[in-house]
């Protein structure tokens, strides 16, 4: 096996974090979990985007959260279709 080191600078408060959630998930080191990931991304297996990230405004996450407390509560009329035919058929009665 022809193996090289690869060093990265990373702050110790995430190495440390990042460790300890390694050991939490089954894995014998940190360095195990960097070759996975390396070896996935190598292979094909995975894919790694970054995108940014929305945050929502305090009045938005608001009504989007009272929304979500009425579905789960069931004061919300919702309704569920077995498939794509027949909700497009009910869109369309409108």
């Amino acid at each position: 096996m022809n193996n090289t080191v690869l060093q990265i600078p990373v702050d110790k408060n995430v190495r440390n974090q990042a460790a300890s959630k390694a050991e939490k998930m089954g894995f014998s080191s940190l360095q195990e979990v960097v070759r996975l990931f390396l070896n996935k991304i190598a292979s094909g297996k995975i894919d790694v985007t970054f995108e940014p990230t929305v945050k929502l405004s305090t009045k938005a996450t608001k009504k989007y959260n009272k929304i979500i407390d009425e579905i789960e509560s069931g004061k919300a009329q919702t309704k569920s279709f077995t498939d794509v035919k027949n909700l497009m058929k009910y869109l369309n009665e409108g």
